[in-house]
């Protein structure tokens, strides 16, 4: 199929870009790789009448510290990010999500921002965002404002952006010092969108009993979930093999998952349950590892 007539701006500079986005609102589609845009495009599933292309704005791809973490331009490619000793180093988790994201071609022109603004249920940015406590600064000719993950992702392909608003940078606290890390997720082919995903950070005290416990997971609902009640059951446990298979036998009965072609709803609250029971052991040996 062909996608329906838009128009089509070029620009070179983000003010050129809220300029034409508070002219046009929701009549407009910012294009960043692509990846999920043009495909809805080719199917008439979206119809902008304008389409304005963010390839141009050399001031939206950078990382950059902040505040011990990182903050990444919108425009920046998933292959920078997963190649940036910066992100490695400080933000494990996100170095290995990023890893996940289809098929180094797809990361070659898919962007950080293009992923979390489109909001794919199966998406493993978002994910990491969520666990990691990411902030997402939105820009329009009004100014700025930052939405914390917890409120960015709002249900199915949506967020919190507004019609005349672009998402710039999403800023990454570092992890905390002597936390342990996992991302893990199944799909039928290598490559392919993930059934379901699971990412977690653990932190523990001298004892080794679990302090903080974060965990989101992919597939299972409109959005990045997070589960507080299984992060609330690990609290002052270790984490080992009986604590992660109560989590993940707690994770399965608290989802309820919608079936499709690709897997059942029962598959679905099944996997996430192995899955998390996986992720928590390995966060937890990466955690004792640290310590």
């Amino acid at each position: 199929m062909k996608s329906a007539p838009f128009g089509y701006l070029a620009p070179v500079s983000r003010q050129e870009v809220l300029a034409a986005l508070r002219r046009y609102g929701s009549d407009a589609k910012l294009l960043a790789g692509g990846q999920s845009l043009v495909p809805l495009l080719a199917m008439r599933l979206a119809r902008p009448a304008v389409l304005v292309d963010l390839n141009r704005v050399a001031d939206l791809a950078y990382i950059k510290p902040w505040r011990g973490g990182l903050a990444i331009g919108a425009m920046t490619r998933q292959r920078a990010a997963e190649h940036d000793p910066r992100i490695r180093e400080r933000l494990p988790l996100l170095h290995e999500a990023v890893r996940w994201v289809g098929h180094p071609q797809i990361r070659n022109r898919g962007t950080v921002g293009g992923s979390m603004a489109h909001a794919d249920p199966a998406a493993e940015l978002p994910a990491a965002a969520s666990v990691l406590n990411a902030k997402f600064v939105l820009a329009s000719a009004r100014g700025e404002r930052v939405v914390d993950a917890g409120g960015f992702f709002t249900g199915y392909l949506s967020t919190a952006i507004e019609p005349d608003e672009m998402l710039v940078e999403v800023r990454f606290p570092a992890m905390p010092a002597g936390a342990g890390w996992a991302f893990t997720e199944i799909a039928r082919r290598h490559g392919d969108f993930a059934l379901v995903g699971v990412a977690v950070i653990l932190r523990g005290d001298a004892d080794g009993r679990c302090t903080d416990a974060r965990l989101a997971f992919t597939g299972v609902s409109h959005g990045p979930l997070r589960l507080t009640e299984v992060e609330r059951s690990l609290m002052s446990r270790r984490v080992d093999a009986p604590a992660a298979d109560d989590a993940g036998r707690l994770a399965s009965s608290l989802l309820d998952p919608e079936g499709d072609i690709h897997a059942t709803a029962r598959y679905r609250r099944h996997v996430a349950g192995v899955l998390a029971t996986r992720a928590l052991l390995d966060a937890a040996g990466r955690m004792r590892g640290a310590s």
